[in-house]
């Protein structure tokens, strides 16, 4: 801006809203990725469980290619990673040490701080589905289906997953967070349909397992690319009700500080 004589003045105001969103989900992004701990639990870990479970014969995945049973729930697995078990140990830690509630005051919203930090999960979840797909083609995996079924599961999963990490980020002290966001990580990997089949767990097991949302996507995104199914529309109404459930239990209960 410049006045009649010429000079510059000053015009201060926040970025348009779009361009801060951006720029916070940006750097959202480049320290998730920049961090080792995430970076193997989100990379490494899927990473090598594809590798070494289909190319050793451990778990009985049925008939076919192990590869084909496997690198759908491995898919279902990176999401729980990024989407819960990360997001939620580093927006604990954040409002440990204030980070949050200075962010909060400034012009950014905080359902924009909220977006940010969903979009960048979305870039993460991006390349980590193209590592893993590649890997996975490269054992000989024979994927099928409908992409835009495949789409709609990873992006309510996605939904489920953040809201409930966002919950457990908002109401637990971080150390809490901490063990309680890897213990559920570990659990839902044994349990969840990403590497053991469901019905190795019984009748019962198996109904109750089903309504996890890893279970769903897992088995979502299986029945997809190795069957060559249509909309899931059991597995999607169950991510569905966990991405609602979860998204408005952590917008009413998330504490700031």
């Amino acid at each position: 801006m410049t006045t009649a004589s010429g000079t510059y003045a000053p015009r201060p105001g926040a970025a348009p809203l779009p361009r801060m969103i951006a720029a916070q989900a940006a750097l959202e992004a480049k320290m998730l990725l920049r961090n080792g701990e995430q970076l193997l639990l989100t990379v490494v870990i899927p990473t090598l469980l594809l590798v070494l479970f289909s190319s050793v014969d451990i778990v009985d995945t049925g008939k076919g290619k192990a590869v084909d049973f496997l690198a759908p729930g491995i898919l279902a697995l990176a999401v729980m990673s990024t989407a819960f078990t990360g997001q939620a140990i580093a927006t604990g830690f954040e409002r440990r040490y204030g980070v949050l509630k200075r962010l909060a005051a400034s012009p950014l919203p905080r359902w924009g701080l909220m977006t940010a930090k969903t979009v960048s999960v979305l870039v993460t979840e991006v390349l980590q589905v193209i590592l893993l797909a590649l890997i996975a083609l490269a054992l000989g995996w024979s994927p099928q289906g409908n992409p835009a079924a495949v789409l709609l599961l990873l992006v309510l999963g996605t939904a489920a997953f953040s809201g409930l990490g966002l919950l457990m980020a908002g109401t637990l002290k971080a150390e809490a967070t901490l063990a309680a966001a890897n213990l559920v990580f570990l659990l839902l990997l044994v349990g969840g349909g990403v590497i053991v089949p469901l019905d190795k767990f019984g009748s019962a097991g198996q109904h109750i397992l089903g309504l996890l949302p890893i279970s769903a996507l897992s088995d979502g995104l299986r029945d997809v690319l190795q069957h060559g199914a249509g909309m899931p529309w059991g597995d999607l109404g169950i991510l569905a009700v966990w991405a609602v459930v979860g998204l408005a239990a952590a917008g009413k209960f998330f504490r700031w500080e």
